[in-house]
């Protein structure tokens, strides 16, 4: 109702990958917590659908990445246990490069060799292949030019977003959590020590917020906003009339056949009895703004994501795409999250730009975030991405 007013311990603003893992780990610390979105989580219209996600250990964006990864699989094993739900699939991560190719990913140069030394470091299991080794071994990959070096890691693979969000959802709700779905926040002000979130239907007083609001970050926090960029991205999925190659070991991956940014595409294996293929290539291109983002894939996109990526190259796909999808990356000038203080009161954190490779951290994410915001203090998860407690 207009002109009420709610108090909360806390109030998470957005509901999708980070969010709903805040509001979940609040509910469990058993705070009083308020999340609101502006749809009805899982969705379509942000940064985390499409139903999978590829999920990696040793994470060459940067080593600080590493125990986010590595907790958040860890949290995922132990929902599942206690719901029933499927949320990770450890089908095994691949990455191809060409020998001369080791190009720049999510804005780090030589991301094979520091996915490697990640891997070293933190003693994750893998494996490095040459060409023949990727031929023999994954015959779902065709048109290798023999001068390919592979990263192979067992223990990587799949996520599944919408299910993730759900269940997070749900449990806290279960917890006693407040979800308000269909709810347009306009804005997220300092109130004294504490915050108040305006919406429609009200405002709402509490000690802390933590705004995840991925592509309307830059509306809602505008001191984040010129480091800030939305890019639409495209996903396809094509027919698989003939899914045998894919039927033994048969990994997520991403492939880097050139230099260029172009030249990289990633996918992952086939749901059983589907006969259908999800791959997709990254853009950083051109920017959108979220609510005019033309959501629509047309037949030229997909006809292109085949003829430069698919044809010849990953065994028993059809030229046909049974379906595509767009969402919206939010991304940071270095591909770097941002995770920060509003500049005007400790009691709001600004959490954003996961930049494309955010969901594999998002359940670490936000333990960590839930953490800081109801106990005061630093996660020393959060301080290489911009967090200061105080």
């Amino acid at each position: 109702m207009a002109g009420s007013r709610t108090t909360a311990d806390l109030v998470v603003v957005g509901l999708g990958a980070v969010g709903s893992a805040s509001l979940y780990q609040a509910a469990r610390r058993g705070a009083r917590v308020v999340g609101l979105d502006r749809f009805a989580p899982p969705h379509d219209r942000g940064s985390s659908h499409g139903d999978t996600r590829i999920t990696r250990q040793a994470i060459g964006e940067g080593e600080a990445y590493v125990p986010l990864a590595l907790r958040s699989h860890a949290i995922w094993d132990e929902l599942e246990a206690a719901t029933g739900a499927r949320l990770i699939d450890r089908c095994g991560f691949l990455l191809m490069v060409r020998a001369d190719a080791d190009s720049s990913h999510h804005g780090k140069q030589g991301f094979f060799a520091r996915t490697r030394r990640a891997a070293e470091r933190f003693g994750i299991a893998h494996e490095t292949l040459d060409a023949a080794a990727i031929a023999r071994r994954f015959p779902q990959f065709g048109g290798l030019q023999g001068d390919e070096e592979c990263y192979f890691e067992p223990g990587g693979g799949q996520v599944f977003p919408e299910r993730c969000i759900a269940v997070q959802l749900a449990e806290a709700e279960r917890l006693g959590a407040g979800i308000r779905t269909g709810c347009q926040v306009l804005a997220v002000e300092p109130d004294g020590a504490g915050v108040r979130v305006c919406t429609a239907e009200g405002e709402i007083l509490a000690r802390r917020a933590i705004v995840a609001a991925g592509a309307w970050m830059p509306r809602l926090a505008p001191a984040l906003a010129p480091r800030l960029v939305v890019r639409r991205q495209a996903l396809h999925w094509f027919d698989l009339p003939d899914d045998s190659a894919w039927r033994g070991e048969a990994p997520t991956y991403i492939w880097n056949r050139g230099a260029s940014p172009d030249l990289q595409f990633y996918g992952f294996p086939p749901a059983s009895g589907s006969g259908e293929l999800k791959c997709a290539q990254e853009q950083y291109g051109e920017s959108c703004d979220p609510d005019l983002m033309d959501r629509t894939v047309t037949a030229t996109e997909q006809a292109l994501m085949y003829e430069q990526h698919v044809r010849g190259r990953l065994a028993g796909a059809g030229a046909n795409a049974r379906r595509s999808a767009a969402c919206c990356y939010t991304v940071s000038p270095n591909g770097d999250f941002i995770v920060e203080q509003h500049p005007d009161s400790a009691a709001i954190l600004l959490v954003s730009a996961c930049s494309g490779h955010g969901f594999k951290h998002s359940a670490a994410m936000g333990e960590a975030l839930a953490e800081a915001a109801l106990g005061g203090g630093a996660s020393q998860l959060l301080e290489p991405f911009g967090y200061r407690a105080g």
